[in-house]
């Protein structure tokens, strides 16, 4: 017998969210902070955070993160520097929509609560110095169109 993809997330939304057993929880990001003449900067402590915990990784790097409907708040620091922070907005994956759509939300809920219902962009670029604002549907722009500044220097 042959099941179709929406008919078996109908399904699964009724036992516990389609995102939930489609995706992890966590999820891997590739960290990497650049001077803000946009030279490569190693070994930066960078802590990053949001509703569902607080992580420490040196970049550049990978670090796994638990996923939420939050965004993910990036700070760097490294001796003789000024900090760099990042804000990657958090998007709703693919599932989360099928749940919505096919059904009736109670795998949306589930998959909200736990996170497995969003994503971050899969690489944050960190500019020492600066504040900068990513979002995961901008991936597939070109690349000087990626990082919106928020701000100048500090």
């Amino acid at each position: 017998m042959k099941i179709s993809f929406p008919l078996a997330c109908l399904a699964a939304s009724l036992l516990g969210g389609c995102a939930t057993i489609t995706s992890s929880e966590m999820q891997t990001v590739t960290l990497q902070t650049r001077s803000s003449s946009g030279d490569p900067v190693d070994d930066t402590a960078c802590t990053l955070k949001n509703d569902k915990g607080s992580w420490t990784a040196k970049a550049p790097g990978n670090v796994s993160v638990r996923r939420s409907a939050e965004d993910l708040l990036v700070e760097c620091k490294k001796n003789g520097m000024s900090d760099g922070f990042l804000r990657a907005i958090s998007r709703s994956a693919g599932g989360m929509w099928g749940n919505i759509i096919f059904g009736g939300g109670i795998g949306a809920i589930i998959d909200h609560n736990k996170g497995t219902g969003y994503n971050y962009p899969d690489s944050l670029p960190v500019r020492m110095g600066e504040s900068v604002v990513i979002d995961r549907r901008d991936e597939q722009a070109p690349k000087e169109d990626k990082v919106a500044r928020t701000s100048g220097t500090y």
